[in-house]
């Protein structure tokens, strides 16, 4: 290996005091995992989602507002976690499929399950619904996330 001496790493910029300030402010990420999965529900059917998501719908406004909600499982279908992602108004809510994703990420979830209310109790998935759920499906699919 030969080394190049005209010019240092101070001279050509690598190591000047703006660098030094700009690497000072980076945000260490630090990853921790302390799952505490003692006595939290399995999930074996679309009823038991229903029986788990419905207590974090607010009975006040569930019938004026429309909400997302994610639940996060482990491979066996445990529910790690509950995030309502989003609260919006009588006709639509957000869903941010990063925000999903990146929480079942840092949760090292498995599985998710979406859901969110119609305050018109209508039934039927729109047409904006299915999209977003084959969004979500083929992210999951990507990331072997089911």
């Amino acid at each position: 290996m030969q080394i190049n001496s005209q010019g240092s790493a101070n001279t050509l910029g690598l190591f000047n005091t703006n660098n030094m300030n700009q690497l000072e402010n980076i945000a260490e990420i630090e990853l921790s995992y302390k799952p505490s999965i003692a006595n939290k529900p399995i999930i074996a059917s679309s009823y038991d989602a229903y029986l788990v998501l419905k207590e974090f719908y607010p009975q006040e406004t569930i019938n004026l507002q429309e909400y997302f909600i994610v639940a996060y499982l482990n491979r066996f279908n445990r529910v790690l976690g509950v995030l309502v992602l989003s609260k919006g108004g009588i006709t639509g809510t957000l869903a941010d499929i990063r925000l999903v994703f990146g929480t079942a990420l840092k949760a090292a979830a498995s599985g998710i399950i979406i859901s969110h209310n119609h305050p018109s109790s209508n039934l039927k998935p729109s047409n904006v619904d299915l999209a977003l759920t084959e969004k979500m499906s083929d992210a999951g699919k990507l990331l072997d996330i089911k």
